[in-house]
C-alpha cells in the first residue's frame, strides 16, 4: 500500500489527489491523509506532496467538467472538515464521480457518496452557528477583530455572510488554532492570509471597546430567569462555541 500525504489545506489535497491518480499504482493500492501522520502504518509506503497550483487547477478543472460544479462544492466544504478519513474520502467519491458523472451527488446508497454528505453537512452545520456565534470587538485603528477556534477550517465559508453585512468596515476573523484570517479592508474584497506569532499576540490584547459592557448588560437584562434550560441551551449553542462569545466572558 502506498499513502500520499499533505499539509492540510484545499491546494494540498488537490495535488495530493493528482499524484495520486497520476502514479497509475490503481486504486485499491493508494491511500491519501493529511499531515500530521499519527501511528504510521506496517509496510506502507509513504509520500510527501506539496501543493503545485497547476495541478490544483487541473484537478478543480476536471471535477467541474466530468462531474459537476455541486460535486465540486461537495468536495471543497468537505475538505474543511477536521475528519481524518477526508482525504480518502474525497478522492474515492471522485473515482465514483468520474465513473457515474453529475448524478453521483444523489446516490447516498453509495457509502463514499453517504460519507462526502455527512462531511459536507458537519462542516456546513459549523459554518452556519459560527455566522450566528461570531462576535467583534473594536480594536485600535478601528478595525473589528472576531476570535474563533472552529473545529473545522469554516473561515472562507463564513466569510462571504460577513462581508455582505459589513462591506464598508475594516474587520478580521482570525482562527486561532490555525493561526490564520480571513482580512477585510473597507469597501475592499476580502482575502485570507496567514498570521504570525507576534501578530496573533498583538491581536489578541483584551480591548476596552464599550460596546461589549452594553452587550453584556443587554444579555442579561432580556433573560428571563425562571425560563432558563441549561440542557436545551447547550444543544443550541455547545460549550465549545461559548470561550470567544463576549456574553459568557
Amino acid at each position: 500500500m502506498t499513502i500520499f500525504t499533505c499539509e492540510d489545506h484545499f491546494d494540498a489535497m488537490m495535488t495530493c489527489v493528482y499524484e495520486a491518480w497520476a502514479s497509475r499504482l490503481g486504486h485499491s493500492n493508494v491511500k491519501l491523509k493529511t499531515e500530521p501522520i499519527g501511528n504510521l502504518e506496517l509496510f506502507c509506503d509513504y509520500r510527501h506532496v506539496d501543493a503545485d497550483p497547476e495541478k490544483t487547477g487541473s484537478v478543480v478543472r476536471s471535477i467541474k467538467s466530468k462531474i459537476s460544479y455541486q460535486a465540486y462544492i461537495m468536495i471543497y466544504e468537505a475538505a474543511m472538515s477536521d475528519a481524518e478519513d477526508k482525504l480518502d474520502t474525497i478522492y474515492r467519491f471522485m473515482v465514483a464521480g468520474f465513473h457515474y458523472g453529475a448524478h453521483v451527488v444523489d446516490f447516498l446508497q453509495e457509502p463514499v457518496v453517504m460519507r462526502m454528505f455527512e462531511l459536507k453537512r458537519k462542516v456546513g452545520n459549523e459554518a452556519h452557528s459560527h455566522i450566528e456565534f461570531i462576535r467583534f470587538a473594536n480594536m485600535p485603528g478601528n478595525v473589528l477583530v472576531s476570535h474563533i477556534e472552529p473545529k473545522s477550517n469554516v473561515l472562507t465559508l463564513v466569510a462571504p455572510h460577513f462581508s455582505d453585512r459589513l462591506p464598508s468596515e475594516n474587520w478580521m476573523i482570525i482562527d486561532d488554532q490555525r493561526f490564520i484570517a480571513v482580512v477585510h479592508p473597507a469597501d475592499q474584497d476580502y482575502y485570507l492570509t496567514t498570521l504570525s506569532n507576534e501578530e496573533m499576540d498583538r491581536l489578541s490584547v483584551k480591548t476596552d471597546d464599550p460596546f461589549i459592557d452594553l452587550w453584556k448588560d443587554f444579555f442579561n437584562t432580556i433573560k428571563i430567569k425562571e425560563r432558563e434550560n441549561s440542557q436545551c441551551q447547550r444543544n443550541l449553542m455547545p460549550l465549545w462555541y461559548r470561550k470567544h462569545m463576549t456574553e459568557f466572558q
